[in-house]
């Protein structure tokens, strides 16, 4: 069983001010960071999907063993990032989806997701209750998620019309995803 990791880290980051894989937070960068998360969680291969300045951030990230790919259409939105991502994966059983903007998400709860990863498992971490991320889709699910996502939408709108099992989370990692430079948290979690 090979459950994959897939990375989207092609946004440009408007309410940031910069691509948010390009942000530098405890001596590393987002996406580097997040890589590391689906690689140490259990995932392999990791792909990370690039789009807004990625000339610049495969040049100033270390991004040893995972599959870099462009997302060309990156502008319209996080659904694209998601379609370009799956058609990367090869023959996995599993993926666990991570967006860029989420440094509290640990490899423990990316761990608890690959556990449960069959071709038909749906899956998302929640935190106090609340749907997060990471996501974990089941291969048999792939082809309606690629078809649903479009614009800033990625599986949300597939998720939204079916039973997900919920993977509590708030105790091994934090959920928030960042949108701005106040928002980055100022210490590490206890856990």
């Amino acid at each position: 069983m090979t459950v994959a990791g897939l990375l989207l880290a092609a946004g440009a980051g408007r309410r940031y001010g910069m691509p948010k894989a390009l942000v530098r937070h405890r001596g590393l960068l987002f996406v580097e960071r997040a890589a590391e998360v689906l690689r140490a969680g259990g995932c392999e291969p990791v792909v990370v999907v690039l789009g807004a300045r990625a000339a610049e951030v495969r040049a100033a990230a270390t991004l040893t063993g995972a599959l870099v790919v462009d997302n060309p259409d990156w502008a319209s939105g996080m659904g694209s990032s998601v379609r370009v991502g799956l058609s990367a994966l090869g023959d996995c059983t599993a993926v666990v989806v991570l967006p860029v903007d989420t440094p509290g998400v640990t490899p423990a709860a990316v761990d608890r997701l690959v556990r449960l990863a069959t071709p038909s498992a749906l899956a998302r971490a929640t935190y106090d209750d609340v749907p997060g991320h990471p996501v974990l889709l089941g291969r048999d699910h792939w082809a309606e998620v690629a078809e649903l996502a479009v614009g800033d939408e990625g599986a949300r709108p597939y998720l939204a019309r079916q039973r997900v099992q919920p993977v509590p989370c708030g105790d091994v990692a934090v959920g928030t995803d960042v949108d701005r430079p106040e928002e980055l948290p100022s210490q590490e979690p206890d856990y």
